[in-house]
């Protein structure tokens, strides 16, 4: 555990790339595979699940420290991390355990089988004999909340810093279901049939949003385009007669797509497509909305109403294997043509598409066609030079994503929260209202979009204008209004407003703008009808 704190710390401690991947790297060359395993877990989101309960750990920490309940309840928002405010209330522990990461964590899921006063008697006595950076990273485990500031690309880096392999090589190699129980640092880095595991998918590439005009990426015969689909990026891995669903998060969701269990009758093992799941009825001509496909979310099963209500296929736009063979490298519109000769004789039936390329010889056309991607249910353009390989995670200069402008409203913000992290002292969760009639009716939360020097201005405004406190939220005086940008609207019963927003963010403050000039419920309303 030591050995993983002083790089918690140091990675903690850092803002510069460099230093990260160095401390990464020195730590993955000389770490025992066991704790380097857990290391990549907890670093990809493999935690362990929560031992204790927070309410169990706030009164122990409070017991502890001899602290009254209601102080340490007080300090927790103003900290706005539970580990933290726990690490800064205990007292100073004078002892040193050299355990291991493994060895903590793995008496950390023993105790979670255990009862209230088992898991008690672990939590103090890791308080006691943990000190200073130990502690407050047994804290993170515990509580289940261990998130840092380590993307998978640039764990990659440093692994092949360490290791001397190639970055692409390991974040394939680190794609797919792999979990310490089950994998050692050997099989999953080192071995050389690393890609043997049926269901392993090849890392995403990504694309960079175009701001501009595409005028600047050169000659438009040299691109390819495409609508971007609003919908979940996918990959459907066919292998060894079984098919695989993968998110872009890496999360395995075969059994949420069993629609997609026929594609073995129609394609060939050795295929992985990559692409946009989307809600798509026999017979239509664009697909679905998000809301329709928002019903397939989370479900573990599938009802059968559901699966005829809401249809799902994979809207495919690029071949990564073909008979087995990585295609990754290959041109684009080599990829592309094989795609193309592979769907051209399936039926209507099978449960994938091929997502049309656009034709168009002048970037102005191009424009043209953006301007009505809403009315095909997409969310704007994707550009793709013709010779581009499929790279991993987001590369500039190859693909881009030409979104529409987002959809804008300005409301009025009635309620306040303040944030969490380094924003614990500022009030930055809001929620706003429109109009109707003469009420205002709250109808979105939003929580980005404005400046720290911003946060700080309406911070100082909220504390002096609040009217009623409901525990962490403030309801404040109806004045400030905000221009609310959003992706997608849709009806919902669940809200009073009767509606939904996809993605709301705070797009400016408008400060120019008076209280009654804020939009209104039947402008809500009108947009439901045009783009929900």
């Amino acid at each position: 555990m030591i050995r993983f704190a002083a790089l918690f710390n140091a990675i903690d401690q850092s803002t510069k790339t460099n230093a990260k991947v160095a401390a990464l790297a020195d730590y993955f060359a000389s770490a025992p595979d066991e704790d380097r395993m857990w290391t990549m877990a907890l670093f990809s989101g493999r935690r362990p699940k929560r031992a204790v309960t927070t309410t169990k750990l706030r009164e122990w920490a409070a017991e502890t420290a001899d602290i009254p309940l209601w102080l340490f309840e007080e300090s927790y928002p103003i900290v706005g991390d539970l580990a933290e405010t726990i690490a800064l209330v205990l007292p100073l522990s004078e002892t040193t355990n050299d355990g291991s990461l493994t060895q903590w964590i793995t008496r950390l899921r023993e105790v979670s089988q255990t009862d209230d006063a088992a898991r008690k008697a672990f939590v103090l006595e890791a308080w006691e004999t943990l000190g200073g950076t130990e502690r407050f990273v047994f804290n993170k485990l515990i509580t289940g909340g261990f998130r840092m500031g380590v993307s998978q690309k640039l764990m990659t880096r440093a692994l092949s810093k360490a290791t001397g392999k190639a970055e692409a090589e390991l974040a394939h190699r680190l794609m797919g279901n792999w979990h310490p129980d089950h994998t050692s640092w050997h099989a999953l880095i080192e071995a050389e049939d690393a890609a043997v595991d049926a269901s392993r998918p090849y890392p995403f590439y990504l694309a960079y949003a175009l701001e501009g005009p595409p005028d600047a990426l050169g000659a438009p015969e040299n691109w390819r385009a495409e609508w971007k689909w609003d919908g979940i990026r996918g990959q459907l891995i066919l292998r060894d007669g079984q098919y695989f669903v993968w998110s872009r998060g890496e999360e395995l969701m075969t059994d949420r797509f069993p629609e997609l269990a026929r594609a073995v009758d129609f394609l060939p093992p050795g295929t992985v497509l990559d692409g946009e799941l989307l809600v798509w009825h026999p017979h239509s001509d664009s697909p679905a909305s998000f809301n329709a496909l928002q019903k397939r979310i989370g479900r573990k099963t599938v009802p059968k109403k559901l699966l005829t209500d809401a249809p799902v296929v994979l809207h495919a736009y690029d071949l990564l294997e073909w008979q087995g063979e990585d295609l990754r490298d290959a041109p684009f519109a080599e990829r592309r043509k094989i795609l193309e000769e592979l769907f051209a004789p399936l039926p209507a039936a099978a449960p994938v598409r091929l997502s049309p390329q656009l034709e168009f010889a002048e970037w102005e056309a191009l424009a043209d066609l953006r301007d009505v991607a809403r009315d095909e249910n997409a969310e704007g353009l994707m550009l793709k030079r013709s010779d581009s390989p499929y790279l991993v995670g987001r590369k500039k200069g190859d693909w881009w994503k030409w979104k529409l402008a987002p959809l804008t409203i300005d409301a009025v913000m009635i309620y306040a929260q303040a944030g969490h992290g380094r924003r614990a002292n500022l009030f930055t969760d809001f929620t706003f209202a429109v109009w109707d009639g003469n009420e205002l009716v709250p109808f979105a939360k939003a929580y980005s979009g404005l400046t720290d020097a911003e946060f700080r201005e309406i911070t100082k405004w909220v504390r002096k204008n609040t009217l009623q406190r409901f525990g962490p939220v403030r309801l404040v005086t109806p004045h400030h209004v905000f221009e609310i940008a959003f992706e997608g609207i849709q009806a919902s019963p669940r809200h009073k407003s009767g509606v939904a927003l996809r993605f709301p963010r705070m797009s400016r403050w408008r400060q120019d703008k008076p209280l009654q000039e804020a939009n209104t419920l039947e402008d809500l309303n009108d947009m439901l009808r045009i783009y929900g």
